[in-house]
Parts: C-alpha cells; sequence; structure tokens
C-alpha cells in the first residue's frame, strides 16, 4: 500500500471551501456555497449548491468561473436571491426554485450586495456603493487621466478598500417584479444592512452619525420606518453595536455590541432592545467571552456573519461565542438563562437555524477538516454530516493531529495551545519546532484547519502555536492584558510556551527552533529575534517595526497606537522602546521579510525599515514584496500568490533549520 504524501503549498489549488448554509422557509432543504481557487484564471470561484435536507443530495446550481454568493430564500421558500460577478460588478441576480435562468435584478454603477427580503417576498433590500451625482442606475463616467487625491481627513484609505474615492455605502430597496428602485440613505455616511422586522415596518441598519467622523469609533443602529420614511435610533452613541436580528413576532431586537470600555479590546456582548419601551439590556453580562468568532483562519472562504438567531418561541435565541479555543453554539433566553448548545474541540464558522424543528445547519471545521456542513438536532446535540466536500482529495494525504497543551506564566495566567506533530514522524527521530503567532492581538488560535500549519508538519517540522495574553476566548481580563505592554508579558507568554514544550517532548531538537507570524504576529517575530538568538530562522510578515512611524502611515495608525501601546506622538519614547526596529542591532538570526505592496494596515514601509537596518549591518536577511496584496495576501490574496507565500515560509526553514 502506497504510503499517503503531505500537504504542500500548491493543494490549495485542490482544496474547497463550504459556507454560508441558510434553510429554506419549509426546513425541507438549504442553499449553500463553495469556493476554490482556479489555478488557470488565478481568481476564486464561488458556485451555490442546494441541498435536499431528507435524502442528503446536493446539487450545483450555479456554473461557471464567477462568484456566486450569499443565497438568500425568499419567504415562500420558491425563489433564491444571491450575488454575483458574472456581469463584471456584482450585482443581485433572482433564480427560482423550480429552476431556469437567473434572472439580474440590478445594474446598479458600482454593483450591489447583502440582500434582505422583505417578509412579504415583494422586494429586497441591498447594499450599494455610490458617489455624489450618482443614482442607482447610472454612474459617473470613469476619468482615465490619473487625478490629484485630496485628503481633508484622517480617515482617507483603509486596507480593504484603498485610498477613499468618494463612494459610500448605501441602502436601497428593489421590487422583484418590476425592478423599481428606492434609496432611503442619503449623505455622506457609509450604512451597514441588518436585517427587516418580520412584520414589515422596519429596516435595520448601523452608521457613525458622529460630528466628527475622524476621532469617532462608534457605530449606531438605527431603524428605517418603510411607511413614513422616517428614521429611528436605537442605540446612544457609547460603542459599537450591529447585527440587528429580529424576534419572530417584531417586538424586540438581539444586537452584538459593545461599550467600547477597553478600546478595540472589548468583549461583544448580546444586548436586547425593546421595542415598545426602547429599553436596551445586556443579555450576555455574566459570559466572560466574546459572542461572535474570533478564530484565526487561513483557509475557509465566504464566511458570513450569523449573527443571533431567535427560536420560534420569542424568548430564546443562539449565537457564537469564542471560548478557549473553540467557538461554540450558545443558546440565550430572556430570563437570563445561557448555555452551550454544541461545545466541543472544533470551530462552528457559521450556522442558520430551523426553527420550527429545533434543528440547526452548522458550519464546522477542526484540525484535520477544512470544513463541512452538519446537521444539528438542538435537544440531543447529536451532529449528521451533510456535506464532504474534500473526503476524496484528503483521503490522499497524511495530515498532523494536534494536541493541547496548558501551562502557567511567569505572572501565573493559564496559557493555553496546540503542538502538532511531523506528519509521518518515526520512533526515535527528533524534528524542528516553528513556533507560529497569531495577529490582532485580539484574535484567537484553536481547533480549526491551517493549511500552512499541515504544509509544516508534512515538512517534518512540529508546530506550536498558542494564544497569549491578548487573545481572545479567555475573558475580559486576559485579553485586555497586553494593551500598554507590547514585548512584555506576551513575549514572556510565548518565549514560556517554547520552554514547555522543549521539556515536555523530546523529540523537538531545541537546537532546530523557528519563529513566523503575521500582523501582531509579525511584531512578536520582529521583537522574539531582537531579544533572543534561540531561533535559528525566522519568517516576519505584514508586520511592524516603527510605533513612531505606524502611528501617520498606517489606516487605524494614530488611534490604535493611543489604544495599544498607550501613547501618541507626544511620547516618542515610549513608542520607539515598543518598537522593534530600536532592537534591530541585536538580530542575528536569519530573518525573511514577506510583505504586501498594498498593505495599508500595516505599510510596507515598516517592513522596508527593519530590512534595511539588518542588511546595513551586513545580517543575514531577505525582503519578498508581493504585487496587488494587501493585508489579507494569506487569507484571500490572489492565489498564486497565496502560494508563492507558504513556499517562502517552507524553503526559509528549510534552508537554515
Amino acid at each position: 500500500m502506497t504510503s499517503r504524501r503531505g500537504m504542500t503549498a500548491e493543494d490549495l489549488f485542490k482544496l474547497k471551501s463550504v459556507s454560508d448554509p441558510k434553510i429554506s422557509p419549509n426546513g425541507e432543504e438549504a442553499a449553500y456555497v463553495i469556493t476554490e481557487m482556479d489555478e488557470e484564471t488565478n481568481k476564486y470561484i464561488s458556485n451555490l449548491y442546494h441541498l435536499d435536507i431528507k435524502t442528503g443530495k446536493s446539487t450545483q446550481w450555479t456554473f461557471g468561473k464567477n462568484r456566486n454568493t450569499s443565497p438568500r430564500w425568499s419567504p415562500d421558500g420558491g425563489k433564491v436571491v444571491f450575488v454575483s460577478d458574472r456581469s463584471d460588478k456584482s450585482q443581485l441576480f433572482l433564480l427560482l426554485r423550480s429552476g431556469g435562468e437567473a434572472r439580474q435584478l440590478t445594474f446598479c454603477p458600482n454593483g450591489a450586495s447583502q440582500p434582505v427580503w422583505s417578509p412579504c417576498g415583494k422586494k429586497v433590500a441591498f447594499s450599494t456603493a455610490l458617489m455624489e451625482g450618482e443614482t442607482l442606475t447610472e454612474g459617473k463616467e470613469e476619468d482615465k487621466h490619473p487625478q490629484p487625491l485630496e485628503v481633508t481627513t484622517m480617515k482617507y484609505k483603509s486596507d480593504d478598500s484603498g485610498f477613499f474615492n468618494g463612494k459610500r455605502n448605501h441602502i436601497a430597496v428593489i421590487d422583484v417584479e418590476t425592478l423599481d428602485m428606492k434609496l432611503i440613505t442619503e449623505g455622506e455616511i457609509d450604512y451597514s444592512l441588518q436585517s427587516w422586522s418580520p412584520n414589515g415596518r422596519y429596516i435595520a441598519y448601523g452608521a457613525d452619525k458622529s460630528a466628527d467622523l475622524d476621532n469617532s469609533f462608534l457605530s449606531d443602529l438605527f431603524l428605517y420606518d418603510v411607511e413614513e420614511s422616517t428614521e429611528r435610533k436605537v442605540t446612544s452613541g457609547t460603542g459599537y453595536f450591529g447585527s440587528a436580528a429580529w424576534s419572530p413576532d417584531s417586538s424586540s431586537i438581539a444586537i452584538l455590541g459593545h461599550e467600547s470600555e477597553y478600546q478595540n479590546a472589548t468583549l461583544t456582548k448580546v444586548w436586547l432592545y425593546e421595542m415598545e419601551t426602547g429599553s436596551l439590556s445586556c443579555m450576555t453580562s455574566e459570559l466572560d467571552s466574546p459572542a461572535g468568532d474570533f478564530m484565526v483562519i487561513d483557509f475557509q472562504q465566504g464566511v458570513s456573519n450569523p449573527g443571533v438567531q431567535w427560536a420560534s418561541d420569542n424568548d430564546s435565541f443562539y449565537f457564537l461565542t469564542s471560548d478557549n479555543g473553540n467557538t461554540v453554539l450558545y443558546y440565550g433566553n430572556r430570563d437570563g438563562s445561557l448555555y452551550p448548545a454544541l461545545l466541543d474541540n472544533q470551530h462552528v464558522y457559521g450556522f442558520d437555524l430551523d426553527r420550527k424543528q429545533q434543528k440547526a445547519i452548522v458550519a464546522i471545521s477542526n484540525s484535520l477538516l477544512p470544513g463541512d456542513l452538519f446537521m444539528l438536532d438542538i435537544p440531543t446535540g447529536e451532529l449528521k454530516k451533510l456535506t464532504s466536500v474534500n473526503e476524496d482529495f484528503l483521503s490522499q494525504l497524511a495530515l498532523s493531529e494536534t494536541e493541547a497543551i496548558s501551562f502557567r506564566s511567569k505572572d501565573d495566567w493559564e496559557i493555553n495551545g496546540w503542538l502538532m506533530k511531523p506528519a509521518r514522524l518515526q520512533e526515535g527521530e527528533k524534528c524542528g519546532l516553528i513556533v507560529e503567532i497569531h495577529g490582532g492581538p485580539h484574535m484567537m488560535y484553536g481547533n480549526t484547519y491551517y493549511q500552512e500549519f499541515q504544509m509544516l508538519a508534512a515538512e517534518g517540522y512540529a508546530v506550536l502555536f498558542i494564544n497569549p495574553r491578548g487573545s481572545h476566548g479567555y475573558g475580559q481580563a486576559f485579553v485586555d492584558a497586553v494593551r500598554g505592554d507590547y514585548g512584555g508579558g506576551d513575549y514572556e507568554d510565548v518565549m514560556a510556551a517554547v520552554n514547555h514544550v522543549l521539556e515536555t517532548y523530546d523529540f523537538i531538537d531545541k537546537e532546530r527552533l523557528g519563529v513566523t507570524g503575521g500582523s501582531y504576529g509579525g511584531f512578536m517575530t520582529n521583537w522574539i529575534v531582537g531579544h533572543t538568538d534561540v531561533f535559528k530562522a525566522a519568517v516576519t510578515q505584514r508586520s511592524i517595526s516603527n510605533w513612531v512611524s505606524f502611528y501617520g502611515v498606517s489606516d487605524i495608525g494614530y488611534y490604535f497606537s493611543e489604544w495599544q501601546i498607550d501613547a501618541d506622538l507626544n511620547d516618542i519614547e515610549k513608542l520607539w522602546k515598543h518598537s522593534p526596529l530600536a532592537y534591530a542591532n541585536n538580530i542575528n538570526t536569519p530573518l525573511l521579510i514577506l510583505h504586501s505592496e498594498k498593505d495599508y494596515r500595516c505599510p510596507i514601509e515598516q517592513a522596508e525599515q527593519l530590512y534595511i537596518a539588518v542588511k546595513r549591518q551586513g545580517k543575514q536577511t531577505e525582503m519578498v514584496r508581493f504585487p496587488e496584496s494587501n493585508h489579507n495576501l494569506s487569507r484571500n490574496g490572489k492565489p498564486n500568490l497565496r502560494v508563492a507565500r507558504l513556499n517562502y515560509i517552507k524553503d526559509w526553514f528549510k534552508k537554515y533549520i
């Protein structure tokens, strides 16, 4: 029997990502999305699939090399509206359940997205970007000549969308039969569409209407009265609120949000707004875990926020929470009851509730499973697998399982993490160790599938990944502990983890250690090699090296530095103290620097400064610049560049370890 081979970077082209399950109103069928990378076109392809829940049979609904996403059932289950870029820009299309060709609904100049059905099934609300003077059907003619960019605000660029081009996100409603459209928002403000009340009266959306948007980091919930064409403000400008979900009787709205007590380190909670009284109360104040999915991923595509979903009794609701390296499906009740409805060592990255039958379709991943859909029977907790999108391909590979580890930090925090052994380690062999450090820092490693880790395990390394202080999943005090202390306790947590596994596992060769990470993980990689020589090689990705310049060049620099480092340009000494560049003379570890040209979150000048500082000393370093890529290269960048990035990491460690 032929032995199974290990995972490679190129295997990204063979794997499929399944996401965004939506159950039909009758509960007997579902729609979902499968996304894959196409090597020929160097693009992502997404198509809609139909699932007969009773028989378990899946049927492909859309075809071609386009991105077809966001399937949403009409209230009667006879139609599905979805988003497709088959006509160049992403627009809304309508597909009849009975079959036939999809019909294009919108022809907006800058595309359309986020479809939300009206309860009557005759209209769909959606999001679209518009410049001043543009309509829902006519855009401004694009000037082919380069034009100056006039900058008058601090929020003039974004890692996601680049430099501000005058477009604002607005909300419109279309009649699916007549195609008549109406814009319901206006002004130089961005709006985020969320939901339509079951009684048809209100459309919920989010917006920041602060007078000084440069210094405002809030989002309020608003209700648009469809009958009166008026707007009602629900929250009071004290925090960040969104993902509004209506109770079936339209009497209440469940909201995800927080009041920014710890800035961006604040745990997201579930709130309840009562329409009759106007009262807003926190339903998860006793739950010391954030509502939502904060798992770091490098594989799943098209994942949408499932928010809060109500049961049919108008009293109970379900939501995800990130807890101890897992994402857990939780049940909540108006009386304050909270308990897990699905708790296991896994990553639930999506769900859709069948209100009538106490069932849910959940999208699940773990260390050996890139992702599949399961039917959950909520009362019993029983799971039934519905898809096996990568089973045949994965059966040819030797994947590495993870082992949970736990230890005490120097100041007695409990630190959790995982060790992935080499995929084919033989008895008596020793191996090198690669330490992976996540970004954020307020994200979380956990029990999900990591393509990068499996590739490194296939190359014969053990892989160590932990959640140091600052990570989500371990309580408010833990996630807040990193602020103002970058390179302090967090650095000690990482190094304590290395010492712990070296003492515990005799198959790891302490002379063959490597370290890598991206964003905050890149900062920590830079910090580590400036403070210790125990690592034989390092790869820093989309990193931060200089907090002084970061303050002015990052799209979030000025406020992120104040929130996280607790310093601004009036305290250069502190910004420099926490900057890895200040310790560049101490770097002796061979250092590979990977960075994207269009990264506005951690601009490429951060990489350039570090590269020159290390190279000037004659130390071993190289820099690789990825064109047409932003901060999210490792997650959704151009397919060939994602593969190239993985191979650069592999080859650097192979060369020096």
